[in-house]
């Protein structure tokens, strides 16, 4: 089997790339040929695995949840499912998390040479991909807005810096939200979609399946001009959502799930896609079953 290594060389404060030959060894001991391929700029990700799906047997890649969110555009974007194989080293590591693949290095070649290939859903955002989150409102632009090197020096403390900066005035906006039974119209500081069971390195959907056809959907209400104590009732329920997780019982938060949404909101309105900033404004968000071949531990269920 011909097997493609892909991996960001700023991920992982550079691990990767001193550790590239251990990873070779290893995807040898796999697939047998193994080509290498570095990324040196954001995008590089998407065009080098969409142009190696029709060619490759396999393609591993190494990163983090934004270097996810790059291999899956260029993988749907090619119309094959080459085998799938990740070795996490960002600096959260949401996709690794709810599947059960170790951050350390040799717990993730050990699912990658004994692991089986599980059909995972995706999800698509109008022309785009998303892995595990869709989400917008407050602290969603800290994982794309802090530098790189404050991830490098802080790890995870970096992105509660950046949201607390950022997000602290908790703007309100509208939004329409229906799952094709329920349409929910009101003002928000927060909307979320997972397909999987981290968020933030939070078990915020524990139980979850990504195998199971199905997006489950958070969003906090809030008034159009919210006084003090109406933002400090916000950010308790948004603290109480990640905190006790989406079963919560919250009065200020409405859950939904399905296999389609459709979102309407203002242009103003950015989403998250994967901890990477995405489109703004209307989305349709929907589940694409099985599209995804990926390894897991043998003995996880996703």
């Amino acid at each position: 089997m011909k097997c493609l290594f892909v991996y960001n060389p700023v991920s992982g404060r550079g691990r990767t790339g001193k550790r590239l030959s251990k990873i070779v060894r290893a995807l040898r001991e796999r697939y047998g040929d193994v080509c290498v391929a570095a990324t040196s700029e954001r995008g590089d990700m998407t065009r080098i695995v969409r142009a190696s799906a029709p060619l490759f047997d396999a393609i591993v890649f190494s990163g983090g949840d934004g270097t996810f969110n790059e291999a899956l555009q260029g993988v749907c974007e090619s119309g094959c499912s080459p085998e799938l194989g990740y070795i996490p080293s960002g600096t959260v590591n949401d996709v690794a998390h709810s599947l059960g693949i170790p951050k350390r290095l040799r717990g993730a070649l050990r699912v990658i040479r004994t692991g089986r290939p599980a059909a995972l859903d995706c999800m698509k955002i109008n022309d785009r991909y998303a892995m595990y989150i869709v989400a917008a409102g407050a602290f969603t632009s800290a994982p794309y807005t802090t530098p790189q090197s404050l991830k490098k020096q802080m790890g995870f403390i970096a992105y509660g810096i950046e949201g607390l900066k950022k997000n602290l005035r908790f703007d309100v906006f509208g939004v329409t939200l229906s799952d094709g039974r329920r349409t929910v119209r009101t003002d928000s500081v927060f909307v979320v979609l997972m397909n999987g069971q981290y968020v933030a390195g939070i078990p915020l959907n524990r139980g979850s399946s990504m195998a199971d056809g199905k997006i489950e959907a958070a969003l906090i209400h809030q008034r159009k001009n919210p006084g003090f104590f109406g933002k400090i009732r916000a950010f308790l329920a948004l603290a109480r959502l990640f905190l006790l997780g989406y079963r919560v019982r919250e009065k200020q938060i409405t859950r939904l799930e399905g296999s389609h949404f459709e979102i309407a909101a203002d242009e103003s309105v950015v989403w998250n896609f994967d901890g990477e900033k995405g489109i703004a404004g209307n989305v349709t968000v929907d589940v694409v079953p099985g599209r995804i071949r990926l390894l897991v531990p043998r003995r996880r269920d996703v």
